[in-house]
């Protein structure tokens, strides 16, 4: 899978768990984290979120925002953010769509045995809708919030 960094960001509306309908061009003027994850509820995408959850001032105050992004129903979505608190959107791509055209959607292998399902990856969009950073696999989920913020805070 080839790098985003670089590319404008693919379009996409996708239902938030807020009840509204987002797409990249809502966030124009603000740097956007989208972070890809497999299952809500799940170890490693409970750490990661809450990581997210942990640093989500800090990220806020470089002008930027979080968005989660899994296929998992609004229900599902709800029930995650009232478990643990998580104080950002999370996206519902029940077709996989918009996992596909960032690349967070495909072949992966895990424990040895090579699937079909959501890449954990992660996007960094500037201001004007152009791909700085790109996770292509996340290997830590836990340490990779602050990886995130070291980054928001060196541009």
């Amino acid at each position: 899978m080839d790098s985003l960094e670089g590319k404008k960001a693919p379009a996409f509306t996708l239902e938030g768990s807020d009840g509204k309908k987002h797409s990249i061009k809502d966030y124009a003027g603000k740097k956007v984290v989208i972070y890809f994850y497999p299952r809500d509820n799940t170890p490693g995408c409970t750490k990661e979120s809450c990581g997210f959850r942990d640093l989500n001032k800090e990220i806020g105050d470089l002008n930027a925002v979080v968005l989660g992004v899994s296929k998992d129903s609004l229900a599902s979505h709800e029930k995650f953010i009232g478990l643990f608190d998580l104080p950002f959107v999370l996206l519902s791509d029940p077709e996989t769509k918009m996992m596909a055209k960032y690349h967070a959607w495909g072949e992966k292998v895990l424990y040895g045995k090579t699937s079909i399902g959501c890449i954990r990856s992660t996007v960094i969009i500037d201001e004007k809708g152009k791909i700085i950073k790109h996770w292509r696999k996340v290997p830590k989920a836990e340490a990779h919030p602050a990886k995130v913020l070291e980054v928001l805070q060196g541009l």
